[in-house]
């Protein structure tokens, strides 16, 4: 087995290994802040929870497929692991990319929420 074969296996597992740790992470982390959107509705909050997942799932693991192939030939060590480290830089920007998105899309969500929770204004005093 040469040593192109070795990085893409390694590339392949870390990447997939990531994916799944930061998942998991933000769909245990993620539900008390859904239920807050959703005042309350924990069952909305649940779905939509794991529809986020499933998402990020696809988006992930679609991006590391993609971004398997190398053009230049992995010779020696050395070479699989600067090559292996490139590719995870990219993945793991990718992921911290998809966290903050999702960590904007849920703060509007909130804030939106939180709005329509709100009580009107109070209409200016007139003055005497």
């Amino acid at each position: 087995m040469n040593e192109t074969v070795i990085s893409y296996g390694l590339y392949l597992v870390i990447a997939i290994a990531m994916t799944i740790w930061v998942a998991k992470t933000l769909h245990k982390s993620g539900r008390i802040f859904l239920v807050d959107c959703f005042r309350g509705n924990e069952e909305l909050a649940d779905s939509v929870n794991h529809l986020l997942v499933v998402g990020f799932y696809l988006v992930n693991i679609g991006f590391v497929s993609l971004y398997l192939k190398t053009d230049t030939e992995v010779v020696g060590a050395q070479g699989v692991f600067e090559g292996l480290s490139g590719k995870m830089g990219v993945v793991l920007l990718m992921l911290g990319g998809m966290h903050f998105f999702n960590l904007y899309v849920f703060t509007k969500m909130r804030r939106r929420a939180t709005l329509a929770q709100m009580a009107p204004p109070i209409p200016p005093m007139p003055q005497a």
